[in-house]
């Protein structure tokens, strides 16, 4: 009895240390964390980016206006059509239309404008800011034009609230503020400062110089009544800023003479010698006078149409200021020759471009004095 007792209680206090297993679930928890992606704004240019020339200057070709109606706003202006380079003048504006996507919300654009400055892409000054226009939806049908992708997906429709269009409207300011050559672009920002800018930077040179430079005299010494005389020949050339690529068409224009002294001056019936006893012959690259178009607009009165003589030379239409009297357009042209458009192409000078123009002074018999009072005008324009 004493054994048994002894076993039983070895058995007791094994069982005592054994751990209890109850029938239960048991379980952990396990922490998530979802970081969103900060979506980099994309902006395309879409369908339409137009020059709008200022309002009071126009040039020679001037279509009708171009009105662009968004939802908020109206835009009259003509296209600048005849610009071909890049350059642009205070007052004259270029317009882009835009498609700005972020997928962190349409909501989180913090500013959409154009910028200028010194390189291209994004971090140039804010020179304007952009309209918005519409905000799109999963109906809106985005244009073609706008080639909006992400790498090689092709985006043609957007869910709710994640894009928008806008239009931008960038003013040429005075030279005070915008001088020289710039890039400029479309760019948008969001909250957290990333930005995004178009593909199409844009490489302007802003209120170039507009000069002409005349290298040589009209002087005609000792000449004799009743006979023809040629001055030396004169260069006139587009001394516009380098780099600006400023194209200049050119014209002239003139006055009568008259003696400044008293010396009894008649030639031949007043003291006046008239303009029309001067002619030119000019040259440019494959061009002359001696092909000219004689297209002769001058304005109603007693003023002789343009026309070139057997020898090539050309008269000249009354004019002391750019259309003063008269339209100078189709009459005063120097070079009337390869028209291409509203434009002849032989009358076009480019930058660091010379014309050379010679003179013939046909003298009235009888003729006294020394007409040194009066003047011959070159004018160019900027197109």
């Amino acid at each position: 009895m004493k054994k048994l007792l002894g076993v039983v209680l070895m058995a007791t206090m094994l069982l005592s240390i054994m751990p209890m297993v109850l029938a239960t679930s048991v379980g952990t928890g396990v922490g998530v964390d979802v970081q969103t992606e900060d979506f980099e704004p994309m902006v395309w240019m879409c369908d339409s980016r137009i020059v709008f020339d200022d309002q009071t200057e126009p040039g020679r070709y001037t279509p009708g206006p171009e009105v662009i109606t968004p939802s908020s706003y109206t835009i009259y202006g003509k296209p600048l059509d005849e610009r071909i380079n890049n350059y642009a003048f205070e007052g004259e504006q270029i317009v882009w239309d835009v498609l700005v996507f972020d997928k962190n919300g349409i909501e989180k654009i913090e500013d959409v404008f154009a910028t200028i400055g010194d390189s291209q892409g994004a971090g140039n000054d804010i020179e304007v800011n952009c309209i918005l226009d519409e905000v799109v939806n999963d109906q809106t049908e985005i244009p073609e034009e706008c080639n909006a992708r992400i790498l090689e997906e092709e985006l043609d429709s957007f869910t709710d609230n994640v894009a928008a269009f806008y239009t931008c409207i960038l003013t040429v300011e005075t030279p005070l503020s915008m001088y020289g050559e710039y890039w400029i672009t479309v760019e948008a920002t969001d909250l957290d400062g990333l930005s995004g800018t178009m593909d199409e930077n844009e490489y302007w040179f802003l209120n170039p110089v507009v000069a002409l430079s005349v290298d040589g005299d009209l002087t005609f010494e000792d000449v004799r009544p009743g006979t023809q005389s040629y001055s030396d020949t004169i260069l006139v050339g587009n001394d516009a800023d380098d780099g600006s690529g400023v194209m200049l068409d050119m014209f002239i224009s003139g006055t009568d003479f008259y003696d400044s002294s008293s010396s009894g001056a008649k030639c031949p019936t007043s003291n006046q010698l008239e303009l029309k006893n001067f002619r030119y012959f000019a040259t440019n690259g494959a061009y002359s006078t001696s092909g000219d178009d004689e297209v002769g607009n001058r304005g109603p009165g007693p003023v002789d149409d343009r026309d070139r003589d057997a020898e090539g030379y050309v008269n000249i239409g009354y004019g002391i200021g750019f259309h003063d009297p008269y339209s100078f357009y189709d009459g005063y042209e120097i070079l009337q020759d390869q028209q291409v458009g509203p434009y002849y192409t032989a009358n076009l000078l480019a930058p660091g471009a010379e014309m050379a123009v010679t003179f013939r002074l046909a003298l009235p018999e009888p003729c006294n004095g020394d007409f040194d009072t009066g003047s011959i005008y070159f004018w160019g324009e900027a197109v």
